[in-house]
């Protein structure tokens, strides 16, 4: 694979794996668009990973708490904030885990790997963003984060296992529903991101890295890098501009897309 492709597969997992608007649903369309090979499950695995990276390394005071709170939580004692967090982390990622290997299993996830089913998601979960974010309440802040909503967010986070629904999305959705400021709603959403990125990574990974040789391993080190650069940059403005911007921007990228993906499926 050529450096630039590398280069553009790097920037478009960084750029989106955390704005609400699908990085998986993007690094479908990469080939399905431009006639580009399709990148396969190493490179799609390997800049997962540089996103990974990004956000541990921004949120690295949260995932250093939620470490040091593993052994707590695993002996019972949810009495710190940080065996609290890991507790609500290890919830949420559940239903997203289970349902995930079940559509691997079953071979449903590249079934649903369409410019069709991208474009309806891309659209429908849109809609439904802005119609969270314009209704729902700002009352709750990240402290407040319960067992409750976490099984909630888990449920709603299964969801992004169809292409183009976002899976910082569809939690950012569950979460202004459910009465989170948008900043509350986006910081949970990014934490969620990172055991289930974790565990995508582990459960594609392991059958990648089998079939990958020594020059498909550089590739995914060069891509890696470029998305972690990428990821970090569009994280740290979204969290900026959550301050003052609501989510309609993307809500207007979501749609247009949508509305642009579905005419090139069915016309």
């Amino acid at each position: 694979m050529t450096l630039w492709h590398l280069i553009l597969l790097a920037l478009i997992q960084g750029i989106t794996e955390f704005l609400p608007v699908s990085s998986s649903g993007h690094l479908v369309l990469l080939p399905n668009l431009t006639g580009l090979a399709d990148q396969g499950q190493l490179l799609d695995v390997a800049v997962h990973v540089g996103t990974l990276a990004a956000v541990i390394l921004y949120f690295w005071s949260d995932v250093r708490m939620g470490l040091l709170g593993v052994p707590r939580m695993l002996t019972g004692r949810i009495d710190t904030a940080g065996a609290k967090l890991a507790f609500l982390l290890m919830i949420a990622t559940i239903p997203v885990v289970l349902v995930g290997l079940a559509l691997h299993l079953t071979g449903l996830d590249d079934a649903m790997r369409s410019v069709a089913v991208i474009g309806w998601s891309m659209l429908i979960f849109g809609i439904v963003l802005y119609w969270a974010d314009q209704r729902g309440p700002q009352v709750k802040q990240t402290e407040g984060w319960n067992t409750r909503d976490a099984i909630i967010l888990g449920l709603w986070q299964a969801v992004a296992l169809i292409p183009g629904t976002s899976r910082s999305g569809i939690t950012i959705t569950g979460a202004r529903f459910l009465g989170y400021d948008r900043h509350s709603a986006a910081r949970i959403a990014m934490l969620m991101s990172i055991p289930t990125i974790a565990a995508s990574g582990v459960l594609l990974g392991l059958d990648a890295l089998v079939a990958a040789n020594l020059a498909a391993l550089r590739e995914g080190a060069i891509a890696a890098a470029f998305a972690f650069v990428a990821a970090l940059a569009a994280l740290s403005l979204m969290m900026r501009l959550l301050q003052s911007v609501s989510f309609t921007p993307y809500v207007i990228y979501r749609v247009v897309l949508g509305v642009v993906l579905l005419w090139i499926a069915y016309a």
